[in-house]
């Protein structure tokens, strides 16, 4: 399975200069090659090729592979859609491939700029060491909030596929980020704290409007998307690794359009909080984790698995007394709103008899 890690280079001021306009360059040669390509109406690489190769090595000054991985970049945007003429970033991510970069040990890395070779000091987190040796292939040189970095390729073994004995059901939500239908709750509340403290923090040095509230909002940037990050991958982490432990596969609601049906018709209080509701992401990392360690993950409608009785199947809008509780008219089954759900999720994704409408939609 191929992954993406992130690994952040420490170049000096020179450095930086070089890097800046060999990028600039870089992709200002990718769009006049997609240009070329689009008023010929040819979408390939060795098209493109043969018509703008030398071209972009006088105009712009690049080297042999750097005008090939110019094109290549065209091309890529090309598969996505035609009907488009591509016209990249200034400062847009670089494609660097073995002919004109390597690795040297595991604390720096040679770039070749418009200046030549430059030897630039890496730096990277625990996580990052540990798949080192498998970055192989085409890495890219990113510019983000004044920093540089390399998005390398690694290729991870996957584990064999478990064999399973049930699934275990999860519900996704706002106030409980995950339920599972063992009884774990994933709360919410940090990350809903978060939010309020970063908004009220943004309306503040908004309001005030100086230089310095201007930097601390331009430090502020980003910080509440990376605490939802790193919840959801512990988050996910903790699913898979009991999935696995326990032989069960994985059960998850598909949310698919979900915004589109809540969103037009909520409170602008309610829309703030469900907009910074990052179930997606969360469904991705278990996904790709849950595929490292063999487990399978269904994704199955979630239509009224909070009103049907996990005990009975008896579906009724009034079993939902609110948020947090569940009490069946029927049979008067009494149990927290979200793990009925997963409980629901459960039984649905091997069709058993709980549910009478919902059936597996997807599988990875």
């Amino acid at each position: 399975m191929k992954l993406t890690i992130q690994i952040q280079l420490l170049p000096t001021a020179v450095q930086v200069n070089l890097l800046r306009s060999t990028v600039e360059r870089f992709n200002a040669a990718a769009t006049f090659a997609a240009r070329i390509g689009f008023d010929a109406a040819v979408f390939s690489q060795i098209s493109i090729h043969r018509r703008c190769y030398r071209e972009l090595r006088e105009r712009f000054g690049l080297s042999a592979q750097m005008a090939v991985r110019a094109i290549g970049k065209s091309v890529d945007c090309f598969k996505r859609d035609k009907t488009i003429c591509p016209q990249f970033k200034p400062l847009g991510a670089m494609t660097y491939d073995e002919r004109i970069m390597s690795f040297k040990g595991l604390d720096r890395v040679s770039l070749l700029t418009l200046g030549g070779r430059q030897i630039i000091p890496l730096v990277y987190g625990e996580y990052q060491a540990e798949r080192f040796d498998r970055i192989k292939g085409q890495c890219d040189l990113v510019f983000r909030d004044g920093k540089w970095f390399l998005y390398a390729t690694i290729d991870l073994p996957e584990d064999p596929p478990i064999e399973i004995k049930e699934f275990l059901g999860v519900d996704l939500g706002i106030v409980n980020i995950a339920t599972d239908s063992t009884g774990d709750f994933f709360s919410g509340a940090q990350v809903e704290q978060n939010r309020k403290r970063q908004m009220t923090a943004r309306k503040q040095y908004q309001r005030k409007g100086t230089k310095n509230a201007k930097r601390r909002l331009k430090l502020m940037g980003g910080r509440q998307r990376r605490f939802q990050t790193w919840t959801n991958h512990n988050i996910s982490k903790q699913i898979v690794g009991k999935a696995k432990a326990l032989g069960f596969g994985i059960s998850m609601e598909d949310l698919s359009f979900i915004r589109c049906r809540i969103e037009d018709h909520s409170s602008r209080k309610f829309r703030r909080r469900f907009g910074n509701w990052s179930f997606a992401q969360l469904r991705q990392f278990v996904e790709y984790k849950a595929r490292l360690a063999g487990v399978p993950v269904v994704a199955v409608d979630p239509r009224n698995s909070s009103r049907t009785c996990s005990r009975c199947g008896h579906c009724e809008k009034g079993n939902r007394k609110n948020q947090s509780e569940f009490r069946c008219k029927h049979c008067g089954f009494s149990t927290d709103a979200d793990l009925n759900a997963a409980l629901n999720l459960s039984a649905w994704a091997v069709r058993k008899p709980a549910s009478k409408a919902t059936d597996v939609l997807a599988s990875t």
